[in-house]
């Protein structure tokens, strides 16, 4: 040992030096001991033993656990989330007393570390390695990339989207760093949620592509929306985002497509100048004037916002499409409604959305929507074989919709409406493009989307699977004559109803 013990000080590195004889059995069960704890718990890549402090890595991984463990972000973890941190990372939650003798270590070590009878960011980090494992690092202090890109594939015909608990685990991280309770998120805000990720994962662009205040910040709403845009573009991405907020037992929040579907994707064609960006903006809630003040590189080819449909809250996802007209991909024909936008102004501007029709979507089973653009200027005949009215009639397609974001109030959004209406009901040729909610088709389709109705409808469809129906009773004149009894008051009240829906105005 007297030889060891000189290179053990001046090799910090070594951690342990274990006497040992295999011959006498001395020490064994120690040596192994220290050679399993050396490789499963190494005090290397969390302890610079030189400068006597804990290295950069370590460090910002434990700020990232503390900050996750921090449920109200008020900078001190209190005796609730002590708990949820022990139970999290040993399954166990930690006794009143076992919570106050932790307290008292670090409030004698450490100047600041408890404030209101709760542990601040400044206390000693009392930690393992399996405290952080189970908060999916490596033994090189980096996140594992099974944590961060898991195993998840989408068919090529399927769109993935946030469920439901997803929603509501975004909206309590919204919750938790809107401080000062505005529904926005402050450049401050939005830097201290980002401050568990190693990048600032959202662009420059974001402010162009989601719902933003008046003083540009990022609203709630618009907040889910880019959740919902990453999520649908680029699923993995989201994941890796989601691995930064949350613990190990993260679960997947997201489902493949179905046939409720909530995410509604809109190709915008148009030549240049016809004023797409315009309608994109638009969709935020943004006029003419507005718009100018967007710099170049903050402008975005995407814009998501919600629509109601009938009643139902749904996102459609605007996309500018730039690409030449003869080069157009498969990702780019892929979409849910089509957006052919004109400039009323410009007599050569039509004839493109006509020849994108006539190519790519007059045999496909996509809606088209036709919007004559720029409504507010001079209206120009436009250069080719047919008006856009006739071409709507002659291939079956809504009328030309009029649009203009050149208002003092911000652009009307009854045009998104009809959009996210034909994507949500494709193969239906609607009679009615307009969102009064007065109109027979309207009222209909509220009436059958109500909750009253949809409730009807399930419990009857369960009493119906749950009742057996025996041979004898199929037999009996009784049953058949009830069941004829009760088809003709259905088909009474659906009359009544149909009749009054009439005579509404």
């Amino acid at each position: 040992m007297e030889t060891v013990l000189p290179i053990m000080n001046k090799y910090t590195e070594i951690e342990t030096c274990v006497e040992c004889s295999a011959k006498n059995l001395k020490n064994i069960s120690e040596l192994f001991y220290y050679a399993q704890k050396a490789v499963l718990h190494p005090t290397g890549p969390l302890y610079c033993p030189e400068k006597k402090e804990m290295r950069t890595a370590c460090v910002r991984a434990l700020t990232r656990i503390f900050k996750v463990s921090d449920l109200d972000n008020d900078g001190i973890l209190n005796d609730l989330e002590l708990t949820f941190f022990q139970k999290v990372c040993f399954n166990t939650p930690l006794a009143p007393q076992a919570l106050e003798d932790v307290k008292n270590v670090v409030r004698k070590n450490v100047t600041d570390g408890v404030l209101d009878n709760g542990l601040t960011l400044k206390g000693r980090h009392e930690t393992t390695w399996a405290v952080l494992r189970r908060f999916g690092y490596d033994d090189d202090l980096e996140l594992h990339q099974d944590f961060l890109f898991p195993l998840f594939k989408v068919p090529s015909d399927c769109t993935t989207e946030l469920n439901h608990n997803a929603y509501l685990f975004l909206q309590s991280v919204f919750d938790k760093h809107d401080k000062d309770r505005d529904c926005a998120l402050s450049p401050d805000e939005l830097k201290d949620l980002f401050a568990v990720f190693p990048y600032v994962p959202w662009g420059l662009d974001v402010n162009t592509t989601v719902c933003t205040n008046d003083q540009g910040w990022i609203t709630y709403q618009g907040f889910l929306s880019q959740w919902t845009l990453t999520t649908y573009l680029d699923v993995q991405r989201c994941l890796e985002y989601l691995a930064y907020l949350v613990t190990r037992e993260k679960k997947l929040d997201l489902q493949k497509k179905q046939t409720q579907r909530n995410v509604f994707r809109c190709h915008v064609f148009g030549i240049t100048g016809s004023g797409k960006s315009g309608f994109l903006q638009g969709f935020l809630g943004r006029n003419l004037v507005h718009q100018k003040t967007i710099r170049e590189e903050h402008k975005s080819y995407y814009a998501i916002n919600t629509a109601h449909v009938y009643g139902q809250e749904k996102y459609l996802l605007l996309h500018e499409v730039t690409a030449d007209f003869d080069v157009l991909s498969e990702a780019e024909l892929s979409c849910d409604v089509v957006c052919l936008i004109y400039d009323v102004s410009n007599p050569c501007s039509f004839e493109y959305c006509a020849q994108i029709f006539k190519q790519y979507f007059m045999d496909s089973k996509t809606p088209c929507m036709l919007v004559s653009g720029k409504s507010d200027l001079v209206e120009m005949k436009q250069q080719y074989c047919m008006s856009p009215l006739e071409f709507c009639r002659k291939h079956r397609m809504p009328p030309p919709q009029a649009f203009s974001c050149n208002t003092t109030a911000p652009p009307c959004k009854d045009i998104y409406t009809k959009l996210a209406t034909m994507a949500v009901y494709p193969h239906a040729r609607l009679r009615c493009m307009c969102t009064c909610n007065r109109c027979t088709f309207c009222l209909c389709q509220n009436f059958i989307n109500s909750e009253l109705v949809q409730t009807l409808r399930t419990k009857l469809y369960s009493l119906v699977l749950s009742r057996h129906v025996t041979a004898a009773e199929l037999k009996s004149s009784s049953f058949w004559l009830r069941a004829s009894v009760g088809a003709s008051v259905c088909a009474v009240l659906s009359f009544a109803i149909y009749r009054a829906l009439l005579r509404s105005p």
